[in-house]
């Protein structure tokens, strides 16, 4: 059984109850094939409107069998889940530097309806299954407060974008109801649009898409495309070879377990041979077959000459996994690794979900400003992003857990050579600083060397100080006499001293 054969029957359309399926065409790609039925997702399924997009028949079933996908497949299941485990398992939050504005960043992140610490993670696994997520604004009149609806990108029909600048999106035109309604939002950009568009695109945003606002994020899109497209979109034709492959080789081992009794009569005639079957009964389990020389009986079973199919299964799955940037031994494909090349074979790995986190960080943190943008304009005021009370940081779990111990031997090494190198006069301090400042990075740390160079002088000469203060031997009569009575030490002055005893030596 084929994938669509499974997804139809996932959704209970059965061979039985289905028409007939007519041949279907997508729309004209490059080569121009008019091949009938499905083509391969993952090639030919252009829009001959927009050669950098989809067409929609393609975007449709794109979206459609990721999520089957997801459900059934173990190995694409286990490529979305993975990166979502790295990204979220420890939880995200919003931070701001002013008190007031954290208030209502806490308030929308933890609103009963927006609920973003039970909703996140199910959206960026919506994200990365169909390439993209839309959330419908509602806004509160009086306060600004913000309350997001979830838009199902499979009912997206257009993205709209700017006449004069296609990398931006204007607004977002959903297909039709049951009802043959059909709703319009503006892409909400953070701004008044008489400042950040033409005039052109401003009237067209203001009459054409009046049905409210959204938020619109993308993935693996080309800047001048409209749509965005599933992670496993280049792997979905594999995924389901995988699978194939994987049912045949269930078929093939159920085949090489069979077998059959073979039994010969020597010398008997065709009737004979056709009593004789008649009641043949064949030997059950723990028995016994008792005969004489003229009965042979021999259990056979086929000879596939099948070919060792392990390799095969690792070629295959290797394929997909390399598509992912997922290491072999990550899907239980143990090979020739050992852990040193296991940590090395991670690292193209973790780089990748590094630019997914600092994607999701971008998207997260514009989410933020926009609330307090709403905020904002309900109280009549205008924000000024360039100052730190308007920025808004979304603050990740760390990805993998940091080896300290390789790291503090380097910093041990290290700073035992600027010390030797400073001493030689071959190194000057400041610089020493910064070799020391890349190593830190690794523990999450991050200075400037110079800065850090002038408070560490002035720490230093401080407690040079403090500690001379404290040595009794290097005060002055008046001050150790001071000490010992317990009257402290006097601060140090020009004036004569008031004490009209005299101080002994």
């Amino acid at each position: 059984m084929g994938l669509f054969d499974r997804l139809k029957e996932a959704v209970g359309i059965t061979p039985a109850a289905a028409p007939a399926p007519a041949p279907m065409r997508e729309a004209a790609s490059a080569q121009g094939s008019d091949e009938p039925g499905w083509r391969r997702l993952s090639g030919d399924g252009l829009s001959s409107q927009n050669d950098r997009d989809l067409s929609p028949m393609a975007q449709d079933r794109m979206q459609k069998v990721a999520e089957y996908l997801w459900q059934s497949n173990l190995l694409a299941n286990r490529l979305v889940e993975l990166p979502l485990a790295y990204l979220l398992a420890e939880g995200v939050t919003l931070q701001c530097k002013d008190e007031e504005h954290q208030k209502l960043i806490d308030a929308f992140w933890r609103d009963p309806i927006n609920n973003w610490p039970l909703k996140l993670t199910p959206r960026v696994r919506a994200l990365g299954l169909m390439g993209e997520q839309c959330y419908i604004a509602n806004v509160r009149d009086g306060d600004g407060f913000v309350r997001l609806g979830y838009l199902d990108p499979r009912q997206i029909a257009t993205v709209v974008t700017d006449p004069e600048n296609p990398e931006q999106p204007i607004g977002v035109v959903t297909k039709r109801d049951n009802r043959g309604k059909q709703h319009k939002y503006r892409v909400i950009v953070l701004g008044e649009d008489s400042e950040l568009f033409s005039a052109n695109t401003a009237r067209i945003r203001a009459e054409d898409f009046q049905d409210g606002e959204c938020l619109l994020y993308q993935l693996n899109k080309f800047p001048n495309g409209s749509r965005g497209r599933s992670d496993l979109l280049g792997q979905i034709d594999w995924l389901d070879a995988y699978d194939e492959f994987l049912f045949n080789e269930l078929d093939r081992i159920g085949y090489l377990r069979a077998f059959v009794w073979d039994v010969t009569l020597n010398g008997a005639d065709p009737k004979a041979v056709e009593d004789y079957e008649k009641t043949f009964t064949p030997p059950a389990p723990n028995s016994s077959f008792v005969h004489n020389d003229s009965v042979k009986l021999e259990a056979k079973s086929p000879s596939l000459q099948a070919a060792e199919t392990s390799e095969s299964a690792r070629l295959l799955r290797n394929h997909v996994l390399g598509g992912s940037t997922t290491p072999e031994h990550w899907f239980g494909g143990g090979g020739d690794v050992n852990r040193a090349a296991a940590s090395e074979m991670g690292e193209p790995t973790f780089k990748i979900y590094t630019g997914r986190q600092n994607f999701l960080k971008l998207a997260l943190e514009e989410i933020g400003r926009f609330v307090l943008w709403k905020a904002a304009q309900a109280s009549g005021e205008k924000p000024d992003w360039a100052e730190d009370k308007w920025q808004v940081t979304a603050v990740f779990p760390e990805l993998v857990n940091r080896d300290v111990t390789k790291f503090a031997a380097a910093m041990a090494s290290l700073v035992s050579a600027v010390i030797q190198m400073i001493d030689a006069g071959l190194l000057t301090q400041e610089t020493a600083l910064k070799l020391v400042a890349d190593v830190a990075q690794r523990f999450g740390q991050d200075f400037d060397a110079k800065t850090e160079l002038e408070a560490a002088r002035k720490e230093a000469g401080d407690r040079k100080a403090k500690s001379r203060a404290d040595d009794s031997f290097n005060l002055s009569p008046e001050e150790r006499e001071a000490l010992r009575t317990g009257r402290g030490v006097p601060v140090a002055s020009n004036k004569p001293s008031e004490d009209p005893e005299p101080v002994p030596a």
